[in-house]
């Protein structure tokens, strides 16, 4: 992997700094507080507001990381960190997908994770055969149900009269 290149920094003197009442969900407190802060890059007239906490100390760091970074994919595109960081993400959620379909077609083709195709589709043997329920119950037509529960009903069909 690439060397990540420095995080970039702003000189204070370009910046315009202005504090702003709050918008959005968080009721009283965000409306009456001005605890956001808006970024003004002075050189390039690049704006950034932050509004992610209540602290305006935090806001303040935050506003400044977030307008370094536009500036900085500004100047360099391609090379800057934050490309760099979702090129990077970009091809892990490709490499997740191409496993992810490898895997479904290797089941659809028969082939269990393993390579094996053994056992698929034998569960239940023929098809008159009922499911057997599992010791702590299980579903069977809709309701919970447990061994006695399919004896009972296995006993009740065999002493049906044909009709």
């Amino acid at each position: 992997m690439k060397q990540m290149p420095p995080r970039p920094t702003i000189k204070e003197e370009d910046i315009e700094e202005a504090f702003l009442k709050g918008s959005g969900p968080g009721g009283q407190k965000i409306n009456k507080t001005s605890s956001a802060v808006q970024l003004k890059h002075l050189p390039t007239g690049q704006v950034t507001k932050s509004q992610a906490t209540r602290s305006r100390s935090q806001n303040r760091k935050i506003a400044r990381k977030l307008l370094a970074e536009k500036l900085e994919e500004m100047e360099k595109g391609p090379e800057s960190r934050r490309a760099m960081k979702g090129e990077v993400a970009r091809k892990r959620k490709a490499s997740k997908t191409k496993k992810a379909k490898r895997k479904y077609r290797n089941l659809d083709r028969g082939d269990s994770v393993t390579g094996t195709s053994e056992g698929i589709g034998d569960e239940l043997g023929s098809d008159d055969e009922l499911p057997r329920a599992g010791a702590h119950g299980d579903m069977i037509e809709g309701r919970k149900v447990n061994n006695s529960d399919v004896h009972r009903h296995e006993r009740a069909a065999e002493n049906e009269p044909i009709r």
